[in-house]
């Protein structure tokens, strides 16, 4: 069976594979992280900086440096979606490859994916509903009862996952 993991980073990977493994057997495991970005607060930020003059980069050394204090990117600057572009594919390897790895090391057929979206859950719900796992693993932090009130990540997945659901605690 085809298993998707969600993870924030907080899973203990051998918590995830002895879940995990057994479920998928000869299937795939998808490892994803949903990270959520205000992009709102880039527009409120170019709105009183204003736009960026578009520029060419070649390399990451092109522009990493200190702002000039005056409002302006720094030297070279590749623009916003570049710098999210690459805070999304360092979350991804942050929070992922330990478990992708740990999935291979037992014979398991693993990847992962970053999606950016507002809200964790409904990326979560989205990716579940047009992958069609036969079922999905998330952390639960047990915040306590308030959170429970609210809805957290994983109890708005469980409640409306089209597939099993496992749910594991984390501790902090």
């Amino acid at each position: 069976m085809h298993v998707v993991v969600a993870t924030d980073g907080q899973l203990a990977v051998e918590d995830v594979v002895a879940f995990a493994a057994p479920l998928a057997g000869k299937d795939t495991v998808t490892v994803l992280t949903a990270v959520v970005i205000p992009r709102n607060l880039l527009t409120d930020l170019r709105s009183i900086f204003g736009e960026q003059a578009p520029v060419q980069v070649n390399s990451d050394a092109e522009y990493v440096g200190s702002g000039t204090g005056t409002g302006t990117g720094p030297t070279g600057w590749p623009g916003d979606d570049a710098i999210i572009d690459r805070y999304l594919g360092d979350k991804r390897i942050e929070r992922c490859k330990p478990i992708t790895d740990a999935l291979k090391a037992h014979g398991i057929d693993a990847s992962s994916e970053v999606i950016e979206g507002t809200n964790a859950a409904k990326v979560i719900l989205e990716h579940i509903e047009s992958d069609n796992p036969g079922a999905v693993i998330l952390g639960t932090h047990g915040q306590g009862l308030f959170e429970g009130l609210l809805g957290s990540t994983s109890t708005r997945v469980a409640r409306h996952a089209n597939c099993a659901v496992i749910l594991i605690r984390t501790e902090h």
